[in-house]
C-alpha cells in the first residue's frame, strides 16, 4: 500500500469508522453490562461543538425513562470558548435521547427488575451523527470487583507466558 492510503493516526481512535470522542471507563468498572444501546442525543450548537472538540464528562452520568422519553442526567458539556453568553448552553443540562419506541419500551421491562441501572458507556462520531452507547447494567459489589481483578491478571499472566514461550 502506498503512503497515500495511510491514514495519519489520531488522538481519538477509530473503531469501526467510528471517531470516539468520549468513553466512561468507570462504568464496567462499577457496573456489570448486560446489553448495550445504540441512542442519538438531541443537542444545541454550542454543545454539538463542544463535544466534537472532547470536552466532555460521561464519568457520573446515569440516564432515566419519564414520560416515555429517555433522558441523560448529570453529564457535563463544557461550554464553547467562542461563543458568548447569551449563545452558550448550561453544562448540565439534561438532553434527550433519541431511540425507537420499541426500545424504549424494552428498556422499560429490563429496568423494572431490582437494580438494574442505565449508564452511558461511549460518545462517538458515526458519519456526522453524535451517538451514545448507553449499557443496562447492574452495580457490583466490591467482592465481585476484587473477583475480577484476579481473573483479569491471571489472563494477562498466562498471555506474556505464552508469548515468551
Amino acid at each position: 500500500m502506498s503512503k497515500k492510503g495511510k491514514k495519519k493516526s489520531n488522538k481519538n481512535s477509530q473503531v469501526d469508522g467510528n471517531r470516539h470522542l468520549a468513553e466512561n471507563r468507570q462504568a464496567r468498572y462499577e457496573y456489570e453490562i448486560f446489553e448495550t444501546i445504540e441512542t442519538g442525543l438531541e443537542l444545541l450548537g454550542t454543545e454539538v461543538k463542544s463535544i466534537r472538540a472532547g470536552k466532555v464528562n460521561l464519568k457520573d452520568g446515569f440516564c432515566l425513562i419519564k414520560k416515555n422519553q429517555i433522558q441523560l442526567h448529570n453529564v457535563h458539556i463544557s461550554p464553547h470558548n467562542y461563543a458568548g453568553k447569551f449563545f452558550n448552553h448550561d453544562p448540565l443540562r439534561i438532553k434527550k435521547l433519541l431511540a425507537h419506541r420499541k426500545e424504549i419500551d424494552k428498556l422499560k421491562i429490563n429496568l423494572e427488575r431490582k437494580g438494574l441501572a442505565l449508564i452511558p458507556l461511549s460518545l462517538y462520531l458515526k458519519g456526522s451523527w453524535i451517538k451514545l452507547k448507553i449499557g443496562i447494567g447492574k452495580g457490583r459489589k466490591l467482592h465481585d470487583k476484587r473477583d475480577r481483578e484476579k481473573v483479569n491478571a491471571s489472563k494477562k499472566d498466562v498471555a506474556n507466558a505464552l508469548k515468551h514461550f
